[in-house]
């Protein structure tokens, strides 16, 4: 009876554990476990929804270039005009709180973020503090309200995004030029010349009139675990200071993003738009990606990314150890836009059978392999293969730990895989002729100890291609270093050293030839610079030309087993970078 006592004992303390994960009861928050438990949620809907989403992009039959939140500035819509023809006519009459957490927990998502107020200067709450807030709209009702104790209900994590340092309805907040008559700055770091002075001032007046007071009204009246702030570079960070310690003061549990102000933050928010992670040495970040190419709900914009894009995506975060925070613009009417409904689901459809290999997974300690990503929970390794081997042989480089099972993540009943040690470092795997997912089909190891890895990587020449990117090899020299990630800076910057060089280290098991090519950014400065490709003691020489993420095949090589390093070296260069560098492919090519 006593160890049938202890039995349920142990089973309720699971059930305390796992069940808030699964989005059914409310975790408590401390200041001990609240960033593990936003770690463990790892994936989140950013939601950028206001009364710009009325215009869906589009002013006076113009569409907008670029964001569409950013219609009220990009557009130079008048104050008085927005008012008029955009905050008068929001009547969002589809709204439903319920069902925007239904699709967000089908999604597989265990957190949300929702603009409260936007760079506009919106209040999307009926603020106590002007009345520039939802109660000018015919809607009325309090969104921000109503996803909060939808979100509350569903055990989901809930943060508010505030534009804390531009406001471009306030005649003391920043960046609106053209309805105010004192000159607004338009660069960066404004408060360091001294004719910005007595602006810098009056400053304050947003900051302690507006910034500080909404943010009160949030924290106090709405209970948010997640405050996310942004653009702080546009006030003077004494300023933005103390608006995110005002914060931190008023709820000490609050998990806040690094937009706020210099050095104090729980995680950092990387750039914007990221299709690849550049290296990070932070315990904690967050990716935001988005469906399309706006925040916002814009209607010209259908530059979707189809679902794979996104969860072979979530692998590579989950690889690095940061959490994917995948931003949606809902429609004005209230309504989620289809297309990322379609996207949505896709993504929730793979999670639900391998979300094991995503929620709360660490870093891997893995070198990146020719056929795709790892990440790592305890004892177990999953593998997420995109590029399925040739020869239904899958081989795991660089890992030197005992492994006891293999089984497809998706095969409820764990049927074992056969695998077998080939060396010290490496594993093959027998694996089926056809990949049962084509987009990322996962393979879990229950490893015997913790996970040790060699961080060498291992060429394989069973795959389509060994895609090098520069995020994954070693920088050298003075000033260059890796870009953000995102469309425009998905490679190296500042390579204007001629003894700046990037390398990777790398192994091969059996003799291989191989198809060299390079990916590749350069605007005119760069055209006929000339590099080397170095792969052991073969050198393949290049001359850059112009063009935007451009392939160039430079040749093939034929290599022997062993340990070497692939690097690429400038040869000859003008007084600007070398070139923009993404990827060194090597393609097998078949005896």
């Amino acid at each position: 009876m006593f160890a049938s006592l202890k039995r349920i004992k142990k089973l309720v303390s699971i059930l305390l554990l796992v069940i808030p994960l699964m989005g059914l009861v409310p975790l408590k928050i401390t200041q001990k476990n609240k960033m593990k438990i936003w770690r463990d949620a790892t994936f989140g809907m950013f939601i950028h929804w206001g009364v710009y989403s009325y215009l869906g992009g589009v002013w006076h039959g113009e569409p907008v270039k670029g964001y569409a939140e950013h219609i009220f500035r990009s557009k130079r819509i008048p104050l008085r005009a927005y008012k008029e023809e955009v905050i008068k006519k929001f009547n969002p009459v589809y709204f439903d709180a319920n069902e925007w957490v239904r699709v967000l927990k089908q999604a597989g998502m265990r957190y949300m973020v929702i603009t409260a107020k936007h760079h506009d200067g919106f209040a999307m709450w009926p603020s106590k503090v002007n009345d520039y807030n939802i109660t000018m709209t015919p809607f009325k009702r309090d969104p921000m309200r109503e996803l909060r104790d939808a979100c509350k209900r569903n055990g989901i994590l809930f943060g508010f995004y505030y534009s804390h340092a531009q406001d471009w309805s306030h005649p003391w907040g920043q960046r609106n030029e053209w309805d105010f008559d004192h000159p607004q700055p338009n660069k960066r770091r404004w408060w360091e010349d001294k004719k910005w002075a007595d602006y810098v001032k009056k400053s304050w007046i947003y900051v302690r009139q507006k910034s500080i007071p909404q943010l009160r009204e949030l924290i106090l009246n709405y209970d948010p675990d997640i405050l996310w702030f942004d653009t702080h570079q546009w006030l003077p960070p004494e300023m933005t200071r103390e608006i995110v310690l005002t914060a931190r003061k008023l709820k000490p549990t609050l998990i806040i993003n690094s937009r706020g102000t210099p050095g104090i933050y729980d995680y950092k928010s990387t750039n914007d738009r990221p299709i690849d992670f550049p290296p990070t040495k932070e315990k904690y970040w967050e990716a935001i990606p988005t469906t399309n190419e706006s925040y916002g709900y814009h209607s010209c914009d259908n530059a979707y990314k189809p679902p794979s894009f996104f969860i072979r995506l979530l692998a590579k975060a989950a690889a690095r150890g940061g959490n994917l925070l995948m931003n949606i613009g809902p429609m004005g009417n209230g309504k989620i836009n289809p297309k990322d409904l379609a996207i949505l689901k896709g993504i929730g459809a793979w999670l639900r059978v391998n979300g094991a290999s995503i929620y709360g997974a660490q870093r891997t300690p893995l070198p990146v392999q020719a056929w795709g990503q790892s990440s790592v929970k305890g004892k177990t390794l999953y593998l997420h293969v995109f590029s399925w081997p040739t020869d239904g042989r899958l081989i795991v480089g660089g890992l030197k730990s005992k492994v006891q099972k293999a089984w497809f993540l998706a095969d409820a009943q764990k049927k074992g895989l056969e695998f077998e040690r080939i060396n010290k470092l490496d594993l093959l795997i027998h694996v089926p002729a056809s990949a049962p997912d084509t987009i990322n089909t996962v393979i879990a190891l229950q490893c015997q100890d913790s996970i040790r890895a060699d961080k060498r990587r291992l060429l394989c020449a069973n795959v389509k291609a060994n895609k090098l990117h520069v995020f994954d090899g070693e920088l050298h020299g003075k000033g260059i270093k890796y870009g953000s990630g995102n469309k425009k800076s998905n490679f190296i910057l500042k390579w204007s050293d001629p003894h700046s060089y990037v390398s990777w280290p790398v192994r091969l098991n059996e003799a291989a030839r191989f198809r060299v090519k390079i990916i590749n950014t350069a605007d005119a400065s760069s055209v006929g610079n000339t590099f080397e490709v170095r792969i052991g003691k073969q050198v393949l020489q290049g001359t850059v030309q112009k063009g935007r993420y451009r392939t160039f095949d430079l040749g093939t090589v034929s290599l022997q087993p062993g340990t070497f390093e692939i690097s690429v070296v400038p040869k000859k260069m003008g007084r600007g970078d070398l070139m923009h560098l993404t990827k060194v492919i090597l393609e097998p090519v078949q005896k």
